[in-house]
């Protein structure tokens, strides 16, 4: 299975139950392309989602969502990476979500090595680095903190030095039904 990931910009704000019925509507869909849905990062205003999927192949995946109507314009192909000792309550735990844009490809480990060098901002504002999603041609990654807010991990980040877009709260929302609220 490949990992892919899909990012949203909703002009009417959706709640977690939209996002729930969505991919509720999208089950058959689903199933005969072989997509399973991972989970999604709905920010705090409601405007924004990040989406986790695994399929067989990128054109499956992309035939299932434009089958259900969605817009696939940034949906990419990628890997993750959980930062190490990190455990599934960690995950749990992870409230705020990095993006990370490149104009040339650019090595996991680069990015990896600016934020050790800078690990002492993160923990002066008691952020820590949970996970990471990384783009198949290096030029796109998100990446999955636990802090106190978003502005904290934004001080951090620039503090230390590492490259992002945006830097914005979320509740995720899983297969299960359950939904993490620690926004």
């Amino acid at each position: 299975m490949t990992d892919m990931f899909l990012e949203r910009n909703f002009d009417q704000a959706l709640s977690p139950a939209d996002i729930l019925q969505l991919v509720g509507e999208a089950g058959d869909c689903f199933g005969i392309h072989r997509v399973v849905w991972r989970e999604s990062l709905l920010s705090s205003d409601c405007h924004r989602m990040f989406c986790w999927f695994s399929a067989a192949d990128m054109e499956s995946a992309r035939i299932a969502m434009r089958q259900i109507g969605t817009d696939t314009t940034v949906f990419w192909r990628g890997s993750v990476h959980t930062a190490p000792g990190v455990v599934e309550e960690d995950i749990a735990s992870a409230n705020v979500l990095v993006e990370r844009s490149f104009e040339k490809a650019v090595a996991l480990q680069d990015i990896q090595d600016l934020e050790d060098a800078g690990i002492g901002c993160l923990e002066t504002r008691n952020v820590r680095f949970i996970r990471t999603y990384f783009s198949a041609d290096q030029t796109r990654m998100i990446c999955l903190y636990a802090a106190p807010d978003a502005e904290s991990v934004r001080q951090a980040q620039r503090e230390a030095g590492v490259p992002f877009v945006d830097a914005w709260t979320f509740q995720a929302i899983r297969p299960d039904g359950s939904e993490s609220v620690n926004i």
